[in-house]
């Protein structure tokens, strides 16, 4: 199948759209699908205020509607609500091409964290968004029924993966971790108000408190809380290690979607503490973690979990999984071939 992917997010980001969107055309390519992708590094953009890592490119409907005829689709999938998936979103409804979309982010949420704008009215515009699509992709059920319960009901299940030979039980702890006391609670993510670390970082439980990651609030939360450890953005072997030598893993947003990674964490045997909200509510269970509205009662509570039960809940998410859902949203498609054996690179 010939699929194109429309998304503002893309690299360099470091988040989770962007993560799962590579991961997701990865297991579409080797299982011989054929994937483009339109994204803001094709076109001159200008940072997102307050959000700079993300480029919002300049590219109307005909701009990308050129690309989209240049490698002829027969599936859209328009990933983000930004400029690029609202021209997609234009050109498709024009042409008649049948398109879906995915909810990553509780964007309502997000933009109340950020500006003085009523979440009601950010609804209206993602009811309009999103209304057209054949199916919504979420990464949870309970985000379909929250969907559901705003008129938008077409949504189907695209969940999120983990490389389980990267993130592993077995691995060696952080080399930062050594003299540090325990118990060493963790948070992985993205540095910024919508991701509530305040929470996690302004708790009294005794032990360490580590944060891995970058974003706009670094500063500010590196001043005020001095006693913690900031280790920056970690990738590969080392931020399975920091997962893996943790003692508990801490998540405390109530904006996402889902939460990669918590999964990556699970799949380390870290047990996860967060509030009973969408995206961990949906995952944490088999005494793999806690949810609590009282964080630090949900950090006590499952640095008593088994970190064997952990390992077991993250061993179940993987990425051919997720990809298969992928194309089985796209399944609305007359006579569409499974498996088209050529392979494209991202369109230039």
């Amino acid at each position: 199948m010939r699929i194109l992917i429309v998304t503002d997010a893309w690299e360099p980001q470091v988040n989770g759209v962007v993560r799962t969107l590579q991961a997701t055309i990865g297991e579409l390519r080797s299982v011989g699908h054929e994937v483009g992708v339109i994204s803001p590094d094709l076109f001159r953009s200008a940072p997102c205020p307050s959000y700079p890592e993300i480029r919002l490119a300049f590219a109307g409907r005909r701009a990308v509607g050129r690309r989209i005829r240049a490698f002829s689709p027969q599936a859209i999938h328009i990933s983000t609500e930004g400029p690029l998936g609202l021209a997609a979103r234009r050109w498709c409804l024009q042409n008649d091409f049948p398109f879906t979309t995915a909810y990553h982010t509780r964007f309502p949420e997000y933009v109340a964290a950020r500006l003085p704008v009523s979440p009601a009215l950010v609804w209206r515009f993602i009811r309009w968004f999103h209304r057209p699509a054949r199916h919504i992709m979420v990464a949870t059920r309970s985000l379909a029924r929250e969907l559901a319960g705003q008129g938008l009901g077409q949504t189907m299940m695209w969940e999120r993966g983990v490389d389980h030979k990267l993130f592993r039980p077995d691995r060696a702890p952080h080399p930062a971790y050594a003299g540090l006391a325990r118990p060493i609670q963790l948070y992985v993510g993205r540095v910024a108000v919508e991701k509530n670390i305040g929470a996690f970082l302004d708790s009294d439980r005794p032990g360490s408190k580590v944060v891995v990651g970058e974003g706009p609030a670094l500063a500010e939360l590196k001043a005020r809380h001095p006693d913690a450890l900031f280790l920056g953005k970690l990738g590969g072997d080392m931020l399975a290690a920091a997962y893996a030598g943790a003692d508990v893993f801490v998540f405390p947003s109530r904006t996402d979607t889902f939460g990669l990674v918590v999964i990556e964490a699970l799949s380390c045997g870290t047990p996860v503490a967060a509030y009973p909200v969408p995206g961990p509510g949906d995952i944490v269970r088999d005494g793999a973690g806690a949810l609590d509205e009282d964080l630090g009662r949900a950090i006590d509570t499952a640095l008593l979990c088994d970190r064997k039960d952990a390992a077991a809940l993250g061993a179940r998410y993987s990425w051919p999984n997720c990809t298969a859902q992928f194309v089985k949203a796209l399944t609305f498609l007359p006579s569409v071939p499974a498996v088209d054996t050529v392979a494209t690179p991202h369109l230039a």
